[in-house]
């Protein structure tokens, strides 16, 4: 092997919580409740020397944290509530009233935290992330504890001073690190891409055939609901903005529109922008690699189910698919708009779809058309910015899901129309191009609305 193999669960990318952003949202609230998790574990000495709790937020999180919701969902972390199983409506409480204290245990006692004890910082932090959070336990101007966190994207979070997983310390039986690498997998071992993914997937979550199938039909499931309820819920967003939802609207006319050549896009676009919508509402969604990007997945996900009609077995093969090259884009780039702007988030998503829809329509895995599927969703997306305005997921985000979905379509009718075999641009060689991409990038166009669009607020 060249490089270290990949041990991510499908489930780790594929998590469930609220929007509008994971790694705003998802992220820091984890960050919090394992904050929460080892001050529990101090000895009673400190615990009962501890006056306060703050939270010092650097990078994107603070310069995007407050139309994130970043200070709200790591309240929600240190009171012990966790992103799959948050009631998006009790999240969006927290915080409104500045008067409102909310009580942390520390041993046998608490302490209150409140909106003072949030510190957006603006100065330049020394750190390897540009999400970075520090949480300090303290007693007057005393620090007890401090732990540092940083926010890598989709929700994944890294501990400073954490042990760092030893490539091959995690076993799957089928290792690969590269395209290249899986493919010679595939031909070495000669199995196929659902075989390789489920065998990789058992070994690293312990998970049964059945298990790994039940949880990938809940994860559409949590897809679908997200879809059904922006296609539903009518008025206006939360923020400054105060932007109109628009997928119902678009629904309507697709299903005016039934004899159409237009309305296949006009659903698409509908169920992407329902789903989109709904994670700028702040509800549950689930992160296709993230959050910002939860609309591309969902959307194509719920065509293909309502429209084409693939069974639950295709679905889930092509669910697969959308993880192996998800996993290729965050382990060798990333897929963090902080990082990559947004061609890691809607350009990873628009070529996760397009693998998908690429297997959905093979009754055996053919790796070719689904690297050059992949490859084209993401070279069509090279050097997209991100640039929220006013920092929240909305302008340019949610549109910006239905034409990554279409994009991924396009991607998948060039990759499967006969002629995959003449793509000139590996999907190693894309991802490399991606990352040097979001190194060059100036800080303005990621996730930081100091630049591009974001400077249009003035006019909303």
């Amino acid at each position: 092997m060249t490089t270290s193999p990949i041990t991510t669960s499908v489930f780790d990318l594929f998590k469930v919580g609220p929007g509008p952003s994971s790694s705003h949202t998802i992220g820091p609230m984890k960050a919090a409740f394992d904050f929460r998790q080892r001050i529990a574990h101090l000895s009673i000495d400190i615990q009962q020397q501890a006056e306060a709790i703050h939270i010092h937020l650097y990078g994107s999180l603070s310069a995007t944290g407050k139309g994130h919701g970043t200070d709200r969902a790591i309240v929600a972390g240190l009171m012990g509530w966790q992103p799959e199983t948050t009631d998006p409506v009790a999240l969006l409480k927290l915080l409104r009233d500045p008067t409102i204290v909310y009580p942390v245990p520390i041993g046998n006692h608490t302490i209150n935290l409140s909106p003072q004890h949030i510190h957006f910082e603006r100065v330049r932090y020394d750190s390897p992330y540009h999400n970075t959070m520090v949480l300090k336990l303290t007693s007057g101007d005393q620090t007890l504890t401090e732990q540092e966190y940083y926010s890598i994207g989709g929700g994944f979070i890294i501990r400073k001073g954490e042990p760092e997983i030893v490539p091959g310390s995690l076993s799957v039986p089928y290792p690969y690190g590269t395209m290249a690498e899986l493919k010679a997998q595939l031909t070495t071992h000669t199995i196929t891409l659902d075989e390789l993914m489920m065998a990789n997937e058992m070994a690293l979550t312990g998970r049964s055939r059945m298990e790994v199938n039940q949880r990938l039909d809940q994860i559409l499931a949590f897809m679908h609901k997200a879809v059904r309820r922006g296609l539903k819920h009518k008025g206006i967003l939360p923020g400054s903005i105060r932007l109109s939802r628009k997928a119902p609207i678009l629904f309507q006319q697709a299903k005016g529109m039934s004899q159409s050549s237009d309305s296949f896009l006009i659903f698409l676009n509908a169920y992407c922008l329902a789903a989109s919508e709904e994670n700028a509402a702040g509800g549950i969604v689930v992160t296709a690699p993230t959050s910002g990007a939860s609309g591309v997945i969902p959307g194509l996900t719920y065509l293909a189910k309502h429209h084409f009609h693939y069974d639950r077995p295709i679905l889930r093969a092509g669910m697969l698919a959308a993880a192996a090259i998800g996993f290729l884009v965050k382990h060798n780039a990333s897929i963090s708009g902080a990082e990559m702007g947004c061609m890691g988030e809607v350009g990873t998503a628009s070529a996760m779809g397009a693998a998908f829809l690429t297997r959905c329509t093979q009754s055996i895995a053919n790796i070719g058309p689904i690297e050059a599927a992949a490859e084209i969703g993401i070279e069509h997306h090279l050097g997209m910015t991100c640039d929220p305005i006013g920092g929240y997921v909305q302008i340019p985000c949610i549109e910006r899901n239905a034409m990554g979905a279409v994009k991924a379509y396009n991607a998948f009718l060039l990759a499967t129309s006969g002629a995959a075999s003449y793509q000139k641009i590996s999907l190693d060689s894309v991802i490399k191009v991606m990352k040097a991409t979001g190194r060059d990038m100036s800080t303005k166009y990621k996730e930081t609305s100091e630049a591009g669009l974001a400077l249009s607020a003035t006019e909303c």
